[in-house]
């Protein structure tokens, strides 16, 4: 990164996250003699420059402060950062709220709440890249898989030229030891560019990397350690700039054409509300307040649950019997479950972020058990659950119900869905995180595509289709829908 970006010999090289200096070092490393500028929220980050080679004087010209909260006027001929990894989750509302309005101001729309601080870090860095300058980003996969990466990336691609973007196998990963799926981008302000470097990294080979990224591998080559390829800006972004092209035998129907998706069941505290079968017992609280559910994918290994399973889990100890109460009084519930809420409110239950939405605080939220559940979250485990215990799961599961939820169709969607080519189509809806990890929301799932050959051999048809079948194929329907005419 630091090689790429100082290339052309600037005359200032800044970070907007310096830390200890890391970035100031490699650039040193690789002969730069120009200037260092930059920002760091805490001082005493400054404290390990002495390992990486550096002294106060690297220093000088980094401010101490908050970089997005700062007014900076000038322009940088290259930027380099390795920005804060900081998930939405970890942003109070003010904060958010601050951020969206700043995104809206800069690209002409906000960014989804889900956006992580280092997006906005991006793209105040691009605003302040000189004519002609370089920036190069260390980034997690997600600032290109989110719900609002296609827009962002949109807008990049039209002000920005984007240069390369690297992704790296598991045995390349930059941060092995962390869950994150990193990336590296190289942008330039430079006119727009209908296409775009695209390179897999595949064993750690920084000489490789700067022979690809400068041109000096033909594209579309694979090395031992990095593959190129040349690929069109728009269908980059499309498909996502950490993911591979598609190949042409994936295109299919998407999920949404025969089911909806919906979250499992969030509960706001499981060890409050879901219980083993002898916390159950022990409490003595009644069977009918509560229903059958299933929490974690570890506990439903297999690709059916059956009643059979659940009583497994229960001689294994697992919880699988979820608190069901709807809005009735506190009074009216037995003994024994009104010491349980009352032991709650003395725990402060009802103060949690998720319970304190609910009124009352103890009602559940509901869910009809879907005919399919999924694993949405795992490591090369992800995979469609027929549900053939009326469970209804937690958020460790996605609810899949079929527009169609006749037994027979039912299994069918089931097999298509768990396909080897329907599966290998999760990695194009999917967030990606380290080792191989994925995580796919209920809106994304629903655009998860069943290729045509795999609808055909199973004999599945969306359901525009197999209503106009059924037309064609009943003779009074028929009949009917031609005296009509």
């Amino acid at each position: 990164m630091a090689a790429w970006v100082t290339e052309e010999k600037p005359a200032e090289l800044f970070d907007p996250a310096v830390g200890p200096g890391t970035f100031f070092s490699a650039a040193r490393a690789v002969g730069f003699e120009g200037g260092l500028r930059g920002f760091e929220l805490d001082h005493t980050a400054f404290a390990g420059c002495g390992k990486l080679g550096l002294d106060a004087s690297d220093f000088g010209g980094v401010a101490v402060g908050d970089f997005l909260q700062a007014g900076i006027g000038e322009l940088f001929p290259a930027i380099i950062s390795n920005p804060p990894y900081i998930r939405h989750h970890r942003l109070g509302d003010a904060r958010k709220a601050e951020l969206k309005d700043y995104a809206r101001r800069t690209l002409g729309f906000a960014l989804d709440g889900r956006a992580g601080l280092q997006a906005y870090f991006l793209i105040k860095c691009l605003t302040m890249l000189a004519p002609g300058g370089r920036l190069a980003f260390l980034l997690p996969a997600d600032v290109c898989e989110g719900f609002s990466s296609r827009p962002l990336w949109n807008w990049i691609a039209e002000h920005f030229r984007i240069e390369a973007v690297l992704s790296f196998a598991e045995t390349a990963a930059p941060f092995p030891q962390v869950d994150t799926n990193a990336m590296v981008f190289f942008l330039s302000q430079n006119p727009p560019a209908a296409t775009l470097l695209w390179c897999r990294v595949e064993e750690p080979d920084g000489d490789a990397i700067l022979r690809a990224v400068g041109n000096g591998v033909r594209y579309g080559a694979k090395t031992e350690t990095v593959k190129i390829l040349r690929r069109e800006t728009k269908e980059a972004i499309a498909t996502g700039l950490s993911r591979s092209p598609a190949p042409p035998d994936q295109d299919g129907y998407p999920l949404s054409r025969f089911a909806r998706v919906m979250r499992g069941i969030a509960t706001g505290e499981n060890e409050f509300f879901f219980f083993t079968y002898a916390q159950l017992r022990e409490a003595k609280l009644p069977e009918r307040f509560f229903r059958r559910a299933i929490g974690r994918t570890r506990d439903c290994p297999g690709a059916v649950i059956s009643p059979e399973d659940l009583e497994a889990l229960d001689a294994a100890g697992r919880p699988t019997w979820l608190l069901n109460l709807g809005d009735q009084p506190m009074e009216s519930f037995p003994a024994p479950l009104r010491a349980h809420l009352e032991r709650g409110e003395h725990a402060g239950i009802p103060r949690g972020a998720l319970v304190q939405t609910r009124r009352p605080w103890y009602r559940m939220e509901q869910r009809t058990p879907p005919p399919l559940l999924f694993a949405y979250l795992g490591r090369r485990d992800c995979r469609f659950v027929l549900n053939r215990s009326s469970v209804v799961p937690l958020t460790g599961f996605l609810c899949v119900y079929p527009h169609d939820d006749t037994p027979k169709n039912v299994e069918r969607l089931w097999r298509a869905l768990n396909h080897p080519l329907t599966l290998r189509n999760l990695v194009y809806v999917a967030k990606s995180y380290g080792s191989g990890a994925l995580k796919v929301e209920p809106r994304q799932l629903e655009h998860l595509k069943i290729p045509f050959t795999v609808a055909e051999q199973i004999g599945l048809l969306p359901r525009e289709a197999a209503d106009q079948l059924v037309l064609l194929e009943t003779p009074h329907k028929r009949k009917r829908h031609c005296s009509k005419r």
